[in-house]
């Protein structure tokens, strides 16, 4: 089985989970067979091979971006526009998306980055309360419930292909809650930081260009010394 394989029966395999709080909800994408499809082709796409990638980790889904196309920071205009994959999903406003793709494009593109990177989140599903985004992180009930599904999902992504010497981390809240898995797990070697998309394109636009050449740094970083960019 490829790395591809791999992912996408994680992926097709995910359900709602139960116990959240009555205002709680999450969106299951992937009972959609247009999505099911998606995913497979983009999977198959940039990750039909065993090599090990350095993963990158967000929050949860946003409902505009992989709470539609399944596909972690990548809306469906993203997904035709840069990855070659066209899809009759309704186009979606994601700034998480917008900026991840910019990074992409200075990275050497899609096929570049995809090769040696994987984008994935703590969990996996959009979580969405009173119609908005909501992390898991935002009430002690649910990141309690999701604890444990996290954990053994996180454990089934590695699975993949990871390079676990690095771990990227979207988020600065996200981080303290990736340290205290890691430290309970040991699944990776070190964390490294950097300001979540969203924050950076909602709060720090004027600094973009900025924050563009401290993701390329980190994400140079993080790769084996030959495959430095």
């Amino acid at each position: 089985m490829t790395f591809a394989d791999r992912a996408t029966a994680y992926y097709l395999s995910l359900h709602k989970p139960v116990g959240l709080p009555a205002d709680v909800s999450a969106m299951n994408p992937y009972a959609d067979p247009t999505v099911q499809d998606l995913v497979a082709q983009f999977y198959t796409k940039f990750y039909n091979d065993n090599t090990p990638r350095v993963y990158i980790l967000g929050i949860n889904p946003g409902r505009f971006g992989a709470g539609v196309t399944g596909l972690s920071f990548t809306t469906p205009q993203n997904l035709a526009r840069y990855c070659g994959i066209p899809n009759s999903l309704p186009p979606t406003p994601e700034l998480s998306s917008r900026f991840v793709y910019r990074v992409i494009e200075a990275f050497g593109g899609v096929e570049a980055f995809y090769g040696r990177f994987f984008l994935s989140s703590l969990y996996p599903l959009a979580l969405v309360k009173g119609g908005k985004n909501y992390n898991f992180y935002d009430d002690k009930v649910t990141t309690k419930q999701l604890w444990p599904v996290m954990i053994e999902g996180l454990r089934e992504q590695i699975s993949f292909g990871c390079d676990r010497r690095t771990v990227i981390c979207f988020g600065r809240k996200n981080e303290g809650f990736l340290q205290k898995l890691n430290d309970e797990t040991g699944f990776f070697g070190r964390i490294v930081s950097l300001d979540h998309p969203r924050y950076i394109l909602q709060y720090k636009s004027k600094f973009i260009d900025q924050y563009v050449d401290t993701y390329l740094q980190v994400l140079s970083d993080a790769l084996p010394d030959l495959d430095r960019i």
